[in-house]
């Protein structure tokens, strides 16, 4: 039986078998979860029916079963509050949230395929590899999956309809893999068996084809492809808070989750914002316990609709009386945004990035595409492939993004901030406070950020003669490249508080890029150069130092300085035990993985 080869009968047939063994079982069984104070894992042996014990431990359990088991344990008294929410593993609270195959349909899946699992849970649906595609297949009530070398923004909308994203290639910090989490899709990364020829509109797997309309499964817990369709099942967390078709009071999993979440709420010092870009996303993650937004990336907005078109318009202008023409048409579709945001939080604050990717983003790189933008802007073709080749970049992470967009254009600067403050004196005007805080990226020299500072203060006190209002503010930003940390006594004396980007502060310090690692970290982590993957887990050995760095100078100029966490590792529980440690005031992550953020900072300060 220990061998696996030999199948016992059910335990339950001892009362039937053997009565009294049963009852001594029984007592044996109470007798070490009181010892130990958690549910046993214990192998036993009868012969001649007499009962040999002959080994215990604690047992395995998944993520469900150990708040079950921990919130039972505390009811009978085995336990206190304080044991439970020590003992659950932080990261296992997002199997509660992610949808899953039924059990009996994953039995018979065939496994085509692994990647890296981005975004746990489980999805199926037709394959479409153009993110238009895909959304148009969505709105015709099609269960899709967006498969992709790799995304990028303009992917955006297609991955907002689509079930769940798949790419060949990408790491776990990857765009799919964080706009993923994010909006709280199933996600599978960095599948390098997977061949797709776009032209051809196929997907080719150890010799076999799929093609546009055929369904695959993926499972973005364990990173498994499945060929078919496979049946999943939503979870009642979700239901309860974000789909609401159930009530909590119907559902044992969410009155169970609910308890834990107070306990652990009721413990941590440290503040748990979102990750957050879109209204919706804002109501999802206050609904998951968000305190606040700890990062709006505005260009996420900037897909939605017709906004793509007066984008583009903006870039491909050719002075700045042209792009201020077609931001003027973007100013009003921003500031709605930014209501509907404000609304949603209910008077939480709300960190709002100016725009930060390179330009070149934006625009088509195919020559159909293009010739399909030129005509509908009425423009030459010639003149968006001439504009492309103008933005081409040999490293566009390193280059004209950031504030150095704001800077050479501030028209854009100034747009953005005045949509975000006529959007506070509009929702303010309602009654309902508003808290926005500027958050400027990117920023190495000080000399950037007064650069900004000037342009959102003058508009700031436009807007408030204009309304009549009085808005409070605050303008920071956002720490992501080493230069930041080592005089952010100097940037402090601008800046109201720092939010560490720690994708690209991580990025920047190793001097990898955490698109391409993939191909050589498996390695690094089998030679024990890095113990975890640095762009999942914060390398607090050296990024870490950095933080430690630009904390200690930040608050030696300025002691009321708000400091938070806004990377991907926001939501990583090693990682939000290491920002408490450090004394931020807040850690940000994606809407889906706040319970683990609030859980991991419970566990944080229960250490102290």
């Amino acid at each position: 039986m220990v061998a696996g080869v030999r199948t016992p009968e059910p335990v339950a047939k001892i009362q039937v078998q053997f009565p009294e063994v049963y009852r001594q079982l029984q007592d044996v069984r109470r007798t070490l979860e009181g010892h130990f104070k958690d549910m046993q894992d214990f192998e036993f042996t009868v012969e001649e029916g007499r009962l040999f014990m002959l080994q215990t431990r604690n047992g395995k359990r998944t993520g469900l079963a150990a708040v079950r088991i921990a919130v039972e344990m505390v009811k009978e008294k085995l336990i206190k509050p304080d044991d439970a929410v020590r003992r659950i593993p932080a990261d296992s609270l997002s199997q509660l949230l992610a949808p899953v195959f039924d059990a009996r349909a994953r039995k018979t899946a065939e496994v085509i395929a692994r990647g890296l699992p981005a975004g746990p849970g489980a999805a199926t649906g037709q394959i479409y590899f153009q993110a238009n595609e895909a959304e148009a297949a969505a709105h015709k009530g099609a269960k899709v999956l967006l498969v992709r070398v790799e995304t990028s923004p303009e992917d955006i909308r297609g991955m907002l309809a689509a079930e769940g994203i798949l790419t060949a290639r990408g790491g776990v910090s990857s765009h799919a893999a964080l706009v993923a989490r994010q909006m709280g899709k199933v996600c599978v990364c960095g599948a390098s068996d997977l061949q797709i020829d776009y032209s051809t509109g196929t997907l080719t797997v150890r010799g076999k084809h799929y093609r546009k309309g055929d369904f695959l499964s993926i499972d973005g817990t364990s990173g498994e492809i499945f060929a078919g369709e496979v049946k999943t099942s939503p979870s009642d967390i979700v239901r309860v808070l974000v789909d609401k078709d159930i009530q909590g009071a119907d559902s044992p999993t969410y009155k169970m989750f609910a308890q834990l979440m107070q306990w652990a709420d009721q413990r941590r010092k440290l503040e748990v914002r979102a990750n957050a870009d879109q209204p919706d996303q804002v109501e999802h993650a206050v609904a998951f316990g968000a305190q606040g937004v700890g990062l709006c990336r505005t260009e996420h907005m900037f897909f939605e609709g017709h906004r793509i078109d007066y984008v583009r318009q903006m870039i491909l202008a050719e002075n700045a009386d042209e792009r201020n023409h077609a931001l003027a048409k973007l100013l009003p579709e921003q500031r709605s945004d930014f209501v509907g945001i404000f609304k949603a939080l209910g008077g939480r604050p709300a960190t709002i990035r100016f725009l930060d990717p390179p330009l070149h983003e934006f625009l088509p790189h195919e020559e159909s595409a293009q010739r399909d933008l030129a005509e509908k802007l009425g423009i030459s073709a010639d003149r968006i492939a001439r504009r492309v080749k103008e933005l081409h970049e040999f490293n566009p992470m390193l280059g004209h993004r950031g504030c150095r967009l704001g800077i050479v254009y501030p028209e854009i600067s100034e747009m953005q901030a005045r949509a975000v403050f006529e959007a506070a004196a509009e929702v303010q005007a309602s009654g309902m406070k508003v808290r926005p805080e500027i958050m400027i990226p990117l920023v190495g020299f000080p000399k950037e950020l007064e650069l900004q500072l000037e342009v959102v203060h003058r508009v700031a006190n436009t807007v408030q003669k204009e309304r009549n209002v009085k808005i409070s503010y605050l303008v920071g930003t956002m720490i992501e490249v080493p230069r930041a940390c080592v005089v952010a006594d100097e940037i402090a004396k601008s800046a109201q508080f720092f939010s560490f980007g720690t994708n690209d502060l991580t990025q920047t310090s190793l001097g990898m890029s955490r698109d391409d690692a993939g191909s050589f970290l498996p390695r690094y982590q089998e030679e024990e150069i890095v113990r975890q993957n640095p762009f999942a887990v914060l390398d607090q050995v050296g990024v870490g130092k950095l933080m430690e760095t630009a904390v200690r100078l930040g608050r030696s100029v300025r002691k009321d300085i708000k400091l938070g966490i806004c990377g991907e590792h926001g939501g990583d529980p090693d990682s939000v035990k290491f920002c408490h440690r450090l004394g931020l005031n807040y850690v940000s992550c994606s809407p889906f993985r706040l319970p683990v953020a609030r859980l991991a900072a419970a566990q944080a300060a229960l250490k102290d």
